[in-house]
């Protein structure tokens, strides 16, 4: 998988977490149509090619930015029926990102505008660079958030910002970011994705069915009401307990030592 794409990087930092890199850092890694058709390929095939990832981080490639968003030099002239087929494409792009079901963490090394920043907020969650700004710049040129960003930025941090981040188009820091809660950290750029690195190995040493059950739980509980939150965790949770890796973890407790988990 590491060498399918022509706008993405893709590489291995352990037996379980893959890296996947924006990589047009020429044009601030921007999304153009063949980077959307390439995301949407990755994360298609994702369990496919790669069965053993327990943990993805996804970053950009440079120090300058994370993604930029829409390739707005591609979209010069664009008439309405090709803008709408490329955005169908980014449609599906997100929808994947937003399904996928093993953890996907952020490292945003750079800016992260319009749907860069949109690409942020549907991440399960980010670290950032100290040097990291962020924006929602759509109502700057006419359109509004089109991949989720009216959506998974106001879940991270509340309607009142995010209808301030939106409507105003300002461009904010990291240190704010992490105050309104759309990322979890802030990093220098040189421990940045070491930072990130240590977290998903973490992330990887736990029960891979009960991490992608908890996340599951989390996602889909927070779109209902407590009780249907509920009913939904107690599904995820009962998914966990017929397995070997439930077994292997009350096991490995009592023995005193790091356990041994299969996945299963």
């Amino acid at each position: 998988m590491q060498n399918l794409y022509k706008t993405l990087k893709v590489s291995k930092e352990h037996p379980h977490i893959l890296i996947l890199i924006l990589n047009r850092p020429y044009a601030s890694n921007a999304f153009n149509t063949e980077m959307a058709l390439e995301l949407r390929d990755f994360f298609s095939t994702l369990n496919e090619h790669e069965p053993e990832c327990r943990a993805l981080i996804l970053t950009g490639a440079g120090e300058k930015a994370f993604c930029a968003g829409g390739d707005l030099k591609e979209r010069l002239g664009m008439d309405l029926n090709t803008w709408q087929a490329q955005h169908l494409v980014f449609e599906e792009m997100i929808k994947l990102i937003l399904e996928c079901t093993i953890p996907i963490l952020g490292a945003i090394n750079g800016a992260a505008f319009g749907g860069g920043c949109e690409m942020v907020a549907a991440l399960d969650f980010s670290y950032a660079a100290t040097t990291a700004t962020f924006a929602q710049t759509e109502t700057k040129i006419g359109i509004i958030p089109g991949i989720g960003g009216t959506q998974t930025l106001s879940r991270a941090v509340g309607e009142k910002r995010a209808k301030e981040i939106i409507l105003s188009g300002q461009t904010f820091t990291s240190n704010e970011a992490l105050k309104w809660g759309l990322v979890n950290a802030v990093f220098s750029n040189k421990t940045l994705l070491n930072e990130t690195i240590k977290c998903a190995k973490q992330i990887v040493s736990n029960a891979p069915t009960a991490v992608k059950q908890a996340k599951k739980s989390i996602h889909l509980g927070l779109q209902t009401t407590l009780s249907e939150g509920m009913s939904i965790e107690l599904e995820c949770y009962n998914k966990t307990v017929n397995t070997f890796d439930r077994e292997e973890g009350v096991l490995a407790f009592n023995e005193k030592r790091l356990p041994n988990f299969k996945g299963h």
